[in-house]
């Protein structure tokens, strides 16, 4: 098999004194992703974020001094600073975002537009297309994975693509089906089916980096890169080419990183989580990318990862102690990234969104599950901030990607200390003369311009991000929403709600991060996917503890200080309709009549796309063989071993090859 991976590309002298290059056999190695000024961007969001969190915390710090600070409140400003420094990072990011899109600026090059691979240049390597599976739904796997195999087989550059599904069911009687229904598969695919493969490893090791690994181990070297895909996952035939040809063309380039956009949503969650990616996440997508720069994260899915660098660099290590920090690693995407960026190659996010879609939980139950997972394998993160070699932006993917979820908690402990704090003090009889020989009394000063400054200040950091997002939509893609008058009444629905749910996620997340901190660990199943009504049953065990504290804390409040009442009525409100809410967004019927009546549309059902539509058609005609399954053809191994890397060490140098590949 022929690699060439020494293919320099031309591009003006301008532009290559932009270009990250590293020498490999005496020839200058170019990247086509025109980078500008990325040592500066970092210092750019610092300049940003720190003044505005230093201005929220003196505001804080001036409502509480007038009457002395007591514990309780210099308890609360502690964590007043640290929430205001995620909020603030989370707003300029928005807010670079929108202005970058607004005058159509790449956030890399700083230019108008980034270059791209031209869709006519034909692939000259191999590329594989995998996609792990454990216990999920056969129809659903099946129909996604053949969608994806026949946008390619209509390419001219099929050739250049195989096909792995790399199953982990236990299920014995989904693997049966899985098998049968890929013995049909074959007969439909002719003589195409000659380059799909399905493999079964009889021991789930490792989880999914167990399954990606052996892949690699077995076979990785026939490739020049892998497009991992997840269960629910579909890419169109350009996006999936143009990730390739990406890869050839940036030959220090070992992730890039697509946005997944959740699609075929029915339920009223689902569409309402379905709207707000689409709306809001070009724009903040576009902020990330902006400061990460050559440093973006791997989301796990919808990616293209260059396979040598890969398997050089991401061997990980069964870390030391006990959880959460200690044993295996469980968010492994995050850290792949860091390793592959600490040992010198680059990793980008693309920000157009066109192309990638994914499926995403149609309940708030199974929403919060599948959080669950992500708070243990998140915090996790924490403990690796101090790997040897790891740039600062991958620091921050994992500082961020904890806090995510800690924020909720610190919002929350405020929130009780505030409490804690009005209580004792409309219980306790003031003191007027704390000293004996005072002439005059100390009266209560209660700085109320201070407290509508910050109010509107936290609302502005909230919601001005949002406006924006939706300010952008109407001015450059409001088609995409069905029209304006649709787009914004989707928009209104949509921050109504994300105001009712935000108690609820602030409540779950809260229970989690302490979970994980007091050791309890989580089972990382299959996720369910399609949609379903939550029983009354099911949303009240859920719900019962968080409705019955906000009752006992609204009642309480309401007696003795109906002031912190009124502050406190959106988040009681959330959390007391907990149990109906969940129940009633779960509704497919009412996901139904909003999408009549023009709230929550998207893109993809107003143009749908060819891959999509596959999908959508298939899934009514999808049926799995009664004929017996046939044994599947695997290639022959090409075996190569994944080094576990050493993280306290510095990484490896860059190789560009795998030793002993063909090329």
């Amino acid at each position: 098999m022929s690699i060439n991976q020494n293919n320099p590309v031309n591009i003006s002298s301008s532009e290559a004194k932009a270009v990250p290059q590293v020498k490999s056999g005496g020839a200058a190695r170019r990247s086509h992703f025109i980078l500008k000024g990325e040592y500066m961007r970092l210092f750019i969001m610092a300049m940003l974020v720190i003044p505005s969190t230093a201005l929220a915390g003196w505001s804080l710090y001036e409502i509480f001094l007038p009457n002395g600070l007591t514990n309780l409140e210099i308890a609360q400003l502690g964590l007043g600073l640290t929430l205001f420094a995620w909020l603030c990072m989370a707003f300029w990011t928005g807010i670079i975002g929108f202005f970058l899109q607004l005058f159509n600026i790449d956030p890399l090059s700083l230019r108008k537009k980034q270059a791209q691979p031209s869709a006519d240049m034909p692939l000259t390597q191999k590329h594989a297309i995998v996609m792990p599976v454990y216990n999920e739904d056969t129809r659903r796997i099946m129909v996604g994975f053949e969608a994806c195999i026949r946008e390619l087989m209509e390419s001219k550059n099929s050739a250049q693509f195989d096909f792995y599904m790399l199953s982990d069911t236990r299920d014995m009687e989904k693997a049966d089906a899985e098998l049968r229904a890929f013995t049909r598969l074959k007969k439909r695919l002719g003589a195409f089916s000659n380059q799909v493969f399905y493999r079964r490893r009889e021991q789930n090791l490792h989880r999914k980096v167990g399954n990606l690994k052996e892949f690699c181990e077995r076979w990785g070297a026939n490739y020049e890169s892998m497009i991992v895909l997840d269960a629910d996952s579909v890419m169109t035939g350009e996006r999936m080419q143009d990730l390739a040809r990406r890869i050839e063309q940036n030959p220090d380039t070992a992730l890039v990183q697509t946005i997944p956009m959740p699609v075929r949503q029915n339920t009223f969650f689902g569409r309402f989580v379905q709207f707000a990616a689409h709306l809001y996440s070009p724009m903040l997508a576009t902020g990330l990318s902006f400061w990460q720069t050559d440093s973006a994260n791997y989301w796990g899915h919808n990616a293209i990862i260059r396979i040598a660098p890969f398997m050089q660099h991401c061997g990980l290590p069964t870390l030391e102690g006990r959880a959460p920090f200690g044993g295996e690693i469980l968010s492994h995407d995050f850290v792949e990234a860091a390793l592959l960026r600490r040992a010198g190659w680059q990793a980008y996010l693309l920000t157009d969104t066109t192309g990638s879609y994914e499926e995403v939980p149609s309940n708030i139950v199974d929403y919060a599950i599948r959080d669950r997972r992500w708070v243990q394998g998140n915090i996790q993160h924490l403990g690796l901030l101090n790997v040897k070699g790891l740039k600062m932006a991958n620091r921050l993917h994992f500082l961020f990607g904890a806090f995510a979820y800690i924020s909720s908690l610190i919002l929350f402990c405020m929130l009780a200390l505030g409490t804690a704090d009005a209580l004792i003090r409309a219980t306790s009889v003031p003191e007027f003369f704390v000293s004996e020989y005072q002439l005059f009394p100390s009266w209560q000063v209660a700085r109320q311009d201070m407290m509508m400054v910050t109010m509107w200040g936290t609302a502005a950091l909230l919601f001005l991000p949002k406006v924006l997002g939706i300010a952008l939509a109407l001015i450059k893609r409001r088609s995409e929403f069905g029209g304006a008058w649709s787009l914004i009444k989707g928009a209104v629905v949509e921050l109504a709600i994300a105001v009712l749910i935000a108690p609820l996620m602030m409540f779950y997340h809260s229970y989690f991060v302490i979970s994980v901190f007091v050791g309890h660990s989580v089972k990382w199943e299959a996720q369910e996917r399609e949609g379903r009504k939550v029983p009354w049953s099911v949303a009240i065990k859920h719900t019962q503890i968080m409705s019955c504290l906000a009752v006992a804390w609204g009642v309480t409040t309401f007696y003795f200080t109906p002031s912190l009442f009124m502050w406190l009525l959106p988040v009681l409100v959330g959390m007391v309709l907990a149990a109906p809410v969940i129940r009633l967004t779960s509704s497919d019927k009412l996901g139904v009549i909003m999408r009549k009546w023009g709230v929550f549309v998207i893109d993809q059902e107003v143009y749908e796309c060819k891959a999509l539509k596959r999908l959508r058609v298939a899934m009514h005609y999808f049926a799995i063989t009664e004929h017996k399954a046939e044994v599947p053809t695997l290639p022959d191994n090409v075996w190569q071993s994944m080094p576990v890397q050493a993280l306290s060490e510095k990484p490896l140098p860059m190789r560009y090859r795998l030793p002993n590949s063909a090329h």
